[in-house]
């Protein structure tokens, strides 16, 4: 249950604790993610040490084997976790496979989308900052931010964008039904229904401990079982209905802005379009993404980068 499963893992060291004021500002970047994406990484990386105060740490969960080659980033800002330093040992890779299993309940296996999203939510509640912020490995930061960034007046922002979902997005509107039956809501009015996916969120990791005890306390099995076993499942939306539905948005920052600047386009950028791309980032945007999946390459990537931030 939430209890024991949030407790830290032997691999995930909490932040010293402090008053309560000082915890309220306490800010962490999170990003799950895997070998092929190492240099989109070191990018993000080097801009979370460029754009965030000294204090936030970078926490990088992948699986075992690729443990090793992220460790160059290892430091006093970042931690190289396993999945096994985040989940409990239950949780294994299949020989062979890009699948998981939860030996606690076997069927379904995880598919590695859905053990990315285990993973951010396992994190969230096991970390001893408040606002946690994860953030895609494509994602790259241009701006200096703090925590009223992510927390104005100390309340956790909260991406919802009204009217986002229409019924042409079939994926977006089974996750809103499976986040409302994890947690015990009425099913959803037809679409159009708000979005709260984004590929740079920021989450309040209270509001993840007490959303994960609902999911067990409605579904009577731990979280990790209980989300594990769908087949289509996304943890914004989970986090966003729970917050709107469940809390009300009590405590939390309502937007549609998510503060980045994105490119969800399948077709590779070149670097003409890439440094277009970046440069129409508006002055409230503090970072931008380039989705791994529109196969833009690295050099194009860095190149763009650098003729847009050439100052």
């Amino acid at each position: 249950m939430v209890g024991p499963m949030a407790a830290q893992r032997p691999g995930l060291r909490r932040t010293t604790d402090r008053s309560t004021t000082d915890a309220a500002a306490e800010m962490v970047v999170v990003t799950p993610t895997y070998a092929p994406d190492l240099e989109l990484f070191a990018d993000l990386h080097a801009s979370v040490l460029r754009c965030f105060p000294d204090d936030v740490r970078h926490l990088v969960v992948v699986t075992q084997p690729d443990v090793g080659p992220f460790r160059r980033f290892a430091g006093p800002r970042c931690e190289v976790l396993g999945v096994g330093d985040v989940l409990p040992g239950s949780v294994r890779a299949l020989p062979l496979t890009k699948l998981w299993v939860n030996l606690r309940r076997p069927i379904p296996p995880l598919r590695g989308w859905i053990l990315q999203q285990l993973v951010k939510l396992a994190v969230a509640a096991q970390v001893g900052e408040r606002v946690v912020v994860t953030a895609d490995s494509d994602i790259v930061f241009i701006r200096p931010v703090t925590v009223e960034t992510f927390a104005p007046g100390g309340q956790v922002r909260l991406f919802r964008l009204d009217d986002g979902v229409d019924s042409s997005l079939t994926r977006h509107v089974r996750w809103h039904a499976v986040s409302r039956s994890l947690l015990g809501l009425p099913p959803a009015p037809p679409p159009p229904l708000p979005d709260y996916v984004t590929a740079l969120n920021s989450w309040d990791r209270e509001v993840v401990v007490r959303m994960l005890a609902r999911v067990e306390e409605v579904t009577g099995r731990d979280w990790l079982e209980a989300v594990g076993k769908e087949l289509h499942f996304s943890e914004c939306m989970l986090y966003g209905v729970y917050a709107d539905g469940v809390e009300q948005g009590k405590g939390l920052t309502t937007t549609g802005d998510s503060r980045c600047h994105t490119y969800w386009g399948s077709d590779p950028l070149s670097v003409d379009g890439a440094a277009a791309m970046i440069s129409s980032a508006g002055p409230q945007d503090v970072a931008y993404m380039i989705s791994a999946k529109s196969y833009t390459p690295l050099d194009v990537r860095r190149a763009a980068h650098a003729r847009v931030f050439a100052d």
